[in-house]
């Protein structure tokens, strides 16, 4: 037995040196460095082969335990036992001290029965059981030391199912393993009694070697202690656990190396090392061929585990242990040499990122600069086509009235950016003028007309209705009607649907619509043409490069400039006519009131003054304010009448009412201005931060309670004669800058004299090279200083109006002419019966008639009926027009979607018949689209109210006629004043 241990002995002593020494064989390559490149050194076969050997040898150790601890061995005598307990220098209990195991046996026998005791079962188990309680309890130091070295060799076993309180039995053939330590202490070996008695009846004695000890999981068979990141080598329990684990020390010792070395880096007093934990860690290091366990695994290995992972996280720790100061010095530096690092990469960041800049937005502004040279250079190009072109039609201009041509009628509102976001369908008031098409009344005419939005089949079919023409679709683009006489074409541009919420104009659009442009120069092929446009834009003389036609129309420029209200006036002040009193480019809030208050003093009669912006159309930009609320106003008018008109023309009389005026206007124009149109600007400061933008006019409103304003067209030929196409007396709705339709012809103002107006007006704007179509507006009201008749030239814009728009409509239905000279309507009337007898040969007779245009009526409720709808409503009232008589009621559609606009004309013999018809049309209609309830948007009422006023003057007129003696009417001029 003796020689067995020993060769166990040797046998240990062998496997450790050889684990030993291919440990350090594996830690030698890995820092060898070849310095000889000539040299090859496959490292990594050396590697592989020292792996197989330290596999191989470590398999061979393990078969030899499992060989050695499955025999069984026999317990020295107890004599031979005290020279064997001399050598273990931890354990060496007094004899005395340990029990009487056959004594014990003795006594719990007899307390057995007898049959129980004489069974084989019983005598087999106390055979057995005799020697296994003399190995537990006479355990010598070597088979301690043996059954701790085999667990170098396990697995570290994981939890087991076992109750809490159950009692653990202890194996005979190697340590006690528990479900939270792997190892327990050698005293709970003592539990095998337990087994011997399970089958007793009676009574047992109460020794205290015969009860069961049930073991705790969280005892530790190998705890040591580590004080201060030092290990006592001599301690007891150190030495036993280095002794029980000396087959796997090498891998143990690493492990303990960091641990030390991690628990004086922070300064931590005191650490218990459970040894059980530790051997774990190590096998689960794969016997130091993996990378050095972590901070947090070598801590998992501590019976304190949490006291010092508190203090391991605490701030700051790290610099009160080893090293630390030096640690500290470190991090210090590193940090700087980070801080300036980063600084300095930072900076060069900055730097690239600034160069990166300034080189992106040199090529940005050197691309844009070669963009604006090409722009420039192509608009150059076309303004020096269109120039040349315009020559061309001038000097054909006569020949070309006369023949065969082609009409090309674009009608663009070419307004600014700004103005265009604002407008709501922006689309359908473009559209507003397709009553152009009737240019076709003209048998040499055909119209080409471009549509801004997609008409329905309905509007198609109406308006070739009326132009009494076939119409065919053709394509999805465009509609072509055809007569034996007449020929016009609808043209919708593709980029329509491309851009349907960015308000472009007519023109943008087409620019952007080869298909169509294609199109149009399919149909002028080899025919005379001509652009019509509307309100210009430089877009239009893309356009015509595109299509080489010329432009009846004055340059882009040309017609931006004067297309102002301070360019209108300044064409209308060379053309040496009547205008109100006022002051035009304005720009600043100082020149406004120095400005107002010099026209008050001057003109100190006048009651109301207007505010004008530059750049805004139709009436929607204007104010005004009256000189009542003017404080001084009354002392200034006494000034006045006490000095007389006579000494009010120096200046040094009127100096004291500048003053005052000037110092008071800033109050008056914050607290009684108005805008005529509060739903474009709500307040007097809007309209005046707008107006100072842009620019404006400030003129008087005529000092009359009874002022009537009319508009007229005028064709400006590039031959150089004028010609009057319409003219008629404005109809307002609730803004009364703002027109809504006219009656034609005027009856305000005697038609010579609006003829020598015009002309002027005309010759003034030729003189400023501007060509084409103009429309002037005019304000009549009569001077209670001399109560004469005052006409004043107000407003000049330079576009196609769409009261032209609706005259041609007009006078396509009537068949009729407008005669300036006379101011009638001419209408060939059939000839009644009763006048058939004395003109028999006389088939028609040339009568005057009259008519109301209404351009620009609104209803919310008509979205609710369809074209049709509308029609039949009409037909069932008694709403449409006598193609015989050529009296009644015209209608014009924009739109089939929305359908909220629409035009109406009536035509009547007088003029009181024809507003009496068209103010039942608007009655009928909304009575029948709309409830007491819901009486939805409209300009219908105001209109309504504004043709009571105009009935009312005409009615007060014809009796002041009748009044007068048949002399004197006579011998005056044949006219009707209306004066609304």
């Amino acid at each position: 037995m003796s020689d067995k241990r020993e060769n166990l002995e040797k046998l240990g002593a062998v496997l450790v040196q050889v684990h030993h020494d291919l440990r350090q064989l594996k830690c030698s390559i890995e820092k060898v460095s070849v310095s000889d490149r000539a040299t090859t050194l496959d490292i990594q076969a050396l590697s592989d082969g020292i792996c197989r050997a330290h596999s191989s040898i470590r398999k061979h150790a393990e078969d030899f335990l499992k060989t050695v601890n499955r025999q069984q061995l026999i317990l020295p005598s107890i004599e031979d036992l005290k020279p064997q307990t001399l050598k273990t220098p931890r354990w060496n209990p007094p004899l005395e001290s340990l029990p009487d195991v056959h004594s014990q046996r003795k006594e719990l026998l007899k307390h057995l029965p007898k049959k129980k005791r004489q069974s084989p079962r019983s005598e087999a188990r106390h055979h057995a059981t005799k020697p296994e309680g003399h190995r537990s309890s006479f355990r010598t130091e070597d088979d301690t030391e043996t059954e701790s070295n085999s667990m170098c060799h396990k697995e570290p076993k994981g939890p087991t199912n076992s109750e809490p309180n159950a009692v653990k039995e202890v194996d005979a053939c190697g340590p006690l393993q528990t479900s939270k330590t792997p190892l327990q202490s050698t005293a709970s070996k003592s539990m095998d009694l337990k087994c011997e008695v399970q089958d007793t009846d009676g009574p047992l004695p109460k020794a205290p070697q015969n009860l069961a000890v049930e073991v705790p999981d969280n005892i530790t068979r190998y705890p040591f202690t580590i004080t201060k990141g030092q290990i006592d080598p001599m301690a007891t329990d150190f030495c036993h656990f280095k002794q029980s684990f000396t087959l796997c020390w090498g891998s143990v010792f690493d492990a303990l190396e960091d641990l030390k070395k991690l628990l004086r880096n922070f300064a931590v007093p005191l650490a218990t090392v459970s040894g059980e934990r530790l051997v774990d860690v190590c096998h689960s290091w794969d016997a130091g061929w993996r990378k050095a366990p972590s901070a947090i695994t070598l801590l998992s290995v501590l019976e304190n585990q949490e006291e010092v992972s508190d203090l391991v996280s605490r701030p700051g720790q790290r610099y009160k242990g080893e090293g630390g100061i030096e640690a500290a010095a470190i991090l210090i530096q590193s940090c700087w040499r980070r801080y300036l690092a980063r600084t300095a990469y930072l900076w060069h960041l900055r730097r690239k990122w600034a160069a990166h800049i300034i080189a992106m937005s040199w090529w940005g502004h050197a691309q844009r600069c070669r963009v604006k040279k090409a722009l420039q250079a192509r608009r150059l190009s076309q303004l020096e086509n269109h120039r040349r072109r315009a020559q061309h039609l001038a000097a054909n201009w006569k020949h070309i009235q006369s023949s065969k041509r082609t009409i090309i009628h674009i009608p663009s509102l070419g307004f600014s950016q700004s103005q265009r976001l604002k407008l709501r369908r922006y689309d359908i008031l473009q559209n507003a003028q397709i009553s152009r098409l009737f240019d076709v009344r003209d048998d040499n005419v055909e119209v080409i007309y471009v549509c801004s939005l997609r008409l329905g089949e309905d509007i198609l079919q109406y308006y070739s209705s009326l132009l009494n023409c076939d119409g065919a679709t053709d394509g999805a683009d465009n509609t072509q009607a055809s007569h034996s006489k007449r020929h016009f074409t609808i043209l919708t541009p593709e980029a329509v649907d491309y851009f349907p919420t960015h308000n472009m104009c007519l023109s943008t659009l087409l620019k952007y619509s080869p298909r169509t442009l294609k199109r149009i120069k399919h149909l002028i092929q080899g025919n005379q043409a001509y652009i019509v446009g509307g309100v210009s834009h430089m877009d239009d003389l893309a356009v015509a490069d595109e299509l080489d036609v010329p432009i009846l129309g004055p340059e882009p420029a040309v017609s931006q400039l004067y297309s102002t209200k301070s360019g209108g006036r300044r064409i209308v002040a060379a053309a040496e006519v009547d205008v109100p009193p006022g002051q035009a480019n304005i720009c600043s809030l100082n020149q406004l009131h120095e400005t107002l208050a010099e026209l008050m003093t001057q003109n100190i009669n006048m009651q109301r003054w207007l505010f004008k912006i530059n750049l805004q159309h139709g009436g929607r930009a204007a104010a005004y304010c009256d000189v009542c609320h003017l404080s001084c106003y009354k002392w200034a008018l006494q000034s006045y009448r006490h000095d007389g008109p006579d000494l009010w023309g120096s200046e040094w009389t009127q100096e004291t009412v500048f003053r005052r005026y000037l110092d008071e206007i800033p109050e008056w124009l914050a607290h009684y201005a108005k805008p005529t149109k509060t739903c474009s600007y709500p307040s007097w400061s809007c309209f005046l931060k707008t107006f100072l933008r842009q620019g404006g006019v400030v003129e008087a409103y005529p000092p009359s309670e009874s002022v009537t304003y009319l508009t007229v067209d005028m064709l400006l030929e590039p031959g150089g004669e004028v010609a009057m196409l319409s003219c008629g007396d404005q109809l307002h709705g609730s803004c009364q800058p703002e027109v809504i339709g006219c009656t034609v012809p005027q009856t305000s103002v005697h038609p010579d004299t609006l003829h020598s107006i015009c002309m002027r007006v005309g010759q003034a704007c030729l003189q400023h090279l501007v060509v084409g179509y103009v429309s002037v507006g005019l304000a009549t009201f009569t001077d209670h200083g001399t109560m004469e008749q005052k006409v004043w030239v107000i407003d000049l814009d330079i576009a196609y109006s769409d009261q032209l728009a609706m005259t041609q409509m007009l006078l396509m239905m009537t068949g009729g002419t407008l005669n300036w000279r006379t101011g009638c309507l001419e209408v060939q009337m059939p000839v009644r019966r009763k006048c058939c007898e004395h003109q028999a040969a006389a088939k028609h007779l040339v009568l005057s008639g009259y008519a109301v245009i209404g351009s620009h009526l609104f209803h919310s409720h008509l979205s609710m009926l369809y074209h049709s709808s509308f029609f039949r409503m009409c037909k069932l009232h008694g709403i449409g027009f006598n193609k015989k008589q050529k009296q009644g009621t015209v209608f014009a559609f924009y739109d089939s979607s929305e359908r909220c606009r629409f035009g109406m004309i009536t035509i009547s013999e007088d003029l009181r018949g024809a507003l009496v018809t068209f103010a039942q049309n608007l009655s009928v209609i909304h009575q029948q689209i709309s409830s007491s309830a819901t009486q939805g948007g409209n300009n219908f009422k105001e209109l309504l109210k504004h043709i009571e006023d105009v009935l009312q003057t005409i009615f007060r007129n014809k009796n002041q006629l009748k009044d007068k003696p048949a002399a004197e009417t006579a011998a005056s001029p044949v006219k009707c004043n209306i004066t609304k």
